[in-house]
């Protein structure tokens, strides 16, 4: 649709925001829902956070999405936040209300979403999850809060333990899910976590970029046939820990492109009351 005098805007609030797929997205599906309405990224300096998330109010944008390095430092510069952001302590989609700020996080919805296109319900399942840090977290209290009966979670030793830890704790007292730690370094737990699983969930990072080579599980014998095997990576779009549950016949192995066009859709009605059109997305 042309830009005119009634053209609402979304934005992205990130440092670096250049990379970004958002706009695309977002643009193409605005045009698809002849929404009058338009998404730029904007790079935000650090300092600069502040005078971002005013000028949502100041020229009455829709909302925002937020990334790095700024899920966790936009929330006291908010009005309220949705329950599942608040459990998350992070926030990745603004809605403005008036002059209101709400911050939520769909990229936990992103990844249910994505099962359920996939046929998978995590109603009653048990789930393995590796890695909670910016993927990993929301993950695990979304999948908490869509029902999943057990999970377990496991983190290396590394400063965002203690993140997991804290997760597993709020899981346990605010969730029906009931959760549990354990070191990722225990590779014999590990192994047995997997096998009893309904679902595994890799949010570590490992099989894109640099660490493409890499993955957590190399034995396909550590997988039985009736289960999901979820990478969070979207790029490649088959990653080496695919290939591993690919041999082992797995029923679903799932990338994590599902998850980012439903984190968006998500985000996507939250600003506009209407659906993101998935099926005619050229992305």
């Amino acid at each position: 649709m042309e830009i005119d005098g009634h053209t609402k805007l979304v934005g992205l609030i990130a440092h670096p925001a250049g990379h970004s797929k958002s706009p695309a997205m977002h643009n193409e599906a605005f045009d698809q829902d002849e929404i009058n309405a338009r998404f730029l990224a904007f790079d935000v300096e650090p300092d600069q956070l502040s005078a971002a998330v005013n000028a949502l109010r100041a020229f009455k944008m829709l909302g925002a999405s937020v990334s790095m390095p700024f899920k966790q430092a936009v929330i006291p510069l908010l009005d309220h936040l949705d329950k599942t952001a608040e459990l998350v302590g992070a926030v990745n989609t603004v809605v403005n209300h008036d002059g209101e700020l709400t911050g939520y996080t769909t990229d936990g919805i992103g990844f249910v979403e994505a099962l359920k296109d996939d046929g998978v319900s995590l109603a009653g399942q048990t789930m393995t999850l590796a890695g909670v840090g910016g993927a990993g977290t929301p993950i695990a209290i979304q999948a908490a809060l869509s029902g999943l009966k057990t999970l377990n979670v496991f983190n290396i030793n590394d400063p965002s333990v203690k993140n997991a830890q804290h997760i597993v704790k709020i899981i346990n007292e605010q969730t029906d899910c009931h959760a549990t730690f354990y070191p990722l370094e225990d590779r014999d737990q590990f192994k047995q976590s997997i096998s009893e699983s309904d679902v595994y969930t890799d949010a570590t990072g490992l099989g894109m970029g640099k660490l493409i080579d890499k993955t957590l599980v190399d034995d396909p014998s550590w997988f039985h046939q009736d289960m999901t095997v979820f990478d969070t990576v979207y790029a490649p779009s088959v990653t080496k820990l695919m290939g591993v549950a690919n041999q082992a016949h797995v029923a679903h192995v799932i990338n994590g492109q599902g998850m980012l066009l439903n984190q968006g859709a998500a985000a996507f009605k939250l600003w506009t009351g209407q659906e993101m059109p998935l099926k005619d997305m050229s992305l």
